[in-house]
């Protein structure tokens, strides 16, 4: 048996609905004459032609109010949208004070003419089911064509507004025969029912058409289709009657089937949710009690939402006082932890690039502390050694030199200026800085040549 691909919430039994097409011209002024002819006959309390909004412009909304039997209110929506083909599509919602009794008048016939042809008023088309586009009011004869069939009864099974029936002829009737299953049926679902007729000779073309819903038609018979949303409690054998007797009388039986499975809890169809929720929320056609109902609902709101922007407001201020007090205590603490002891030298002040420019200056006057003591001059090409004296071949010449013959009267000794080991003052050698020497000091060379002068 097919079961509903999703799951959908259960209809109120407070709520009934319809949705149809309407193959007339002009049907919103088709709406508003009948709604003003009820509401002058007092079959209607009020009603309001909801201007249209900016977003969804094309369509047309339309609210009424009236009352039933035991004073139970009733409010009711109706919306008009263009069709996919010709026409305008509506859809009707209606929702009660109470459970809906189906002996209650047809919520239809409060917006729509309910007999516009005999009136000779245009709109006579409003009463056309919205997926098969056949009529709710009377009898549909089944297509000649087979695959027809099929497709028609596809179509039926995805609709959930309404309620389809099959009806199988046993034999040709006459004109009492032809009287729609509408007539008999409470008022309530008048506009809520398909009746499908089958000819004699196409008893088994419906039923191979009827394999995917599980479900045949006795032969002179009726069924009441499931559709694809299964509703629970559903039993082919409980919704089928074996007789159906088209002399013109009520055929009790088959009323009486279709009113049991109409009082199913059935699931809400394709977008009812949302026009049931447009009904109960974007309600416009509102009474003096209703709007000050509506009223104190709202102070109602705005107070509650007032107390609690107080109470967030108060948490608020509360914590920012426990922060500030935590940053105080925190700020207190890490002074006197980050607080420099006695005693301790401060840190180098000044940029990194400062501080490595003087670690450089440091390294530099290393470096010339570190340098050799004994290193010559390029000015002095004599030799000296480490204690800064000349070699004793340099400071004393040989014997054959410095010491003359005997019985040979001593050389005068040469000018000053001609003693080659005498320094001369352009050929000294400047005094370095770094040499840890004292700056008067001269070589042992130059005070031995002075000694001998």
């Amino acid at each position: 048996m097919p079961t509903s691909p999703t799951v959908r919430s259960t209809t109120p039994p407070t709520v009934w609905l319809a949705r149809g097409r309407h193959t007339g011209p002009a049907p919103e002024d088709v709406l508003t004459r009948s709604l003003r002819r009820l509401k002058d006959r007092r079959a209607v309390d009020d009603f309001l032609a909801v201007p249209p909004t900016g977003d969804d412009s094309s369509d047309r909304v339309f609210e009424a109010r009236w009352r039933v039997p035991d004073r139970v209110t009733v409010r009711a929506r109706l919306r008009l949208v263009p069709a996919a083909g010709d026409g305008w599509r509506w859809t009707l919602l209606a929702e009660a004070e109470a459970p809906w009794d189906q002996a209650w008048p047809s919520p239809a016939t409060r917006f729509w003419p309910e007999e516009p042809e005999e009136r000779g008023e245009p709109g006579a088309g409003w009463d056309r089911d919205a997926a098969t586009g056949l009529s709710l009011t009377s009898i549909n004869p089944l297509p000649r064509d087979d695959k027809a069939v099929r497709r028609l009864f596809k179509d039926a099974a995805r609709d959930g507004w309404g309620i389809h029936v099959v009806v199988h002829e046993a034999m040709t009737t006459d004109e009492r025969g032809r009287l729609p299953l509408a007539r008999w049926l409470p008022p309530g679902l008048r506009h809520r029912v398909v009746e499908h007729r089958a000819a004699p000779h196409q008893l088994r073309v419906v039923n191979w058409a009827l394999r995917d819903q599980d479900v045949e038609v006795p032969r002179g018979g009726a069924v009441v289709l499931p559709g694809r949303a299964v509703p629970p409690g559903y039993d082919a054998r409980d919704f089928s009657v074996r007789a159906v007797f088209l002399d013109g009388s009520e055929p009790a039986d088959l009323t009486a089937a279709v009113a049991r499975f109409a009082a199913l809890p059935r699931p809400l169809p394709e977008g009812a949710e949302a026009e049931l929720t447009a009904l109960r929320e974007d309600w416009r056609l509102l009474t003096l009690e209703e709007e000050l109902a509506r009223e104190r609902r709202l102070v109602a709101m705005y107070a509650e939402a007032l107390e609690a922007m107080t109470k967030s407001r108060d948490l608020y201020r509360e914590a920012a006082e426990r922060a500030h007090e935590a940053l105080a205590v925190y700020r207190e603490t890490a002074g006197a932890v980050s607080a420099p002891a006695a005693g301790t030298p401060r840190p180098p002040s000044g940029s990194p690039f400062q501080q490595l420019t003087r670690t450089l200056e440091r390294l530099k006057d290393s470096a010339r502390l570190l340098r050799p003591a004994g290193s010559a001059s390029p000015a002095d090409p004599r030799p000296e050694t480490s204690a800064g004296h000349l070699p004793e071949s340099a400071a004393e010449p040989s014997g054959s030199a410095a010491d003359p013959p005997p019985g040979t009267a001593a050389a005068p000794l040469p000018d000053d200026t001609a003693d080659p080991r005498r320094e001369d003052p352009a050929n000294r050698r400047p005094a370095d800085p770094a040499d840890p020497r004292p700056k008067d000091r001269e070589s042992a060379g130059a005070r031995a040549a002075h000694a001998e002068r």
